[in-house]
């Protein structure tokens, strides 16, 4: 059982990570989920829809809805499964690395450009501190 500090400082941060999640998602141009998808795909490269629904944990069926408009925005592509003739492989497009990157470039950008404005160097100097013990956090299971 946490003590009374250690639940102090986690309902803190949940909630200050709640605040920060919904203020950068306001530089979104394109919708979470399709933003997790073309993610998946710059990491680990082709995948079936199947394999990217299981990555993402959501049903088949919603996965397919997001590759489709995906596909009608030619930021991913359908090919042939080298192996498998029944299955089919999604990839990142050009257009696709093009906007994801983009789409990055406006989330750092706007959290550089308030860290800048609204820390102290000093305060700077403990958040990269923190950005490790967050990470630390999120890598245990």
């Amino acid at each position: 059982m946490p003590t009374s500090e250690a639940a102090a400082i986690a309902a803190g941060l949940r909630a200050a990570m709640s605040k920060l999640t919904r203020r950068v998602k306001h530089e979104d141009r394109i919708p979470l989920g399709q933003v997790a998808v073309l993610g998946v795909l710059d990491r680990d490269g082709a995948m079936t829809t199947s394999d990217l629904a299981a990555d993402q944990r959501v049903r088949p069926q919603s996965m397919a809805r997001a590759v489709g408009l995906l596909m009608e925005q030619g930021l991913i592509t359908r090919r042939a499964h080298p192996t498998d003739g029944r299955k089919s492989l999604v990839e990142l497009t050009d257009a696709g690395r093009d906007a994801l990157e983009a789409e990055r470039g406006r989330r750092v950008g706007w959290l550089a450009q308030a860290i800048e404005d609204e820390l102290t160097d000093e305060e700077r100097a403990l958040l990269a501190r923190s950005a490790a013990l967050l990470e630390r956090l999120a890598a245990r299971h």
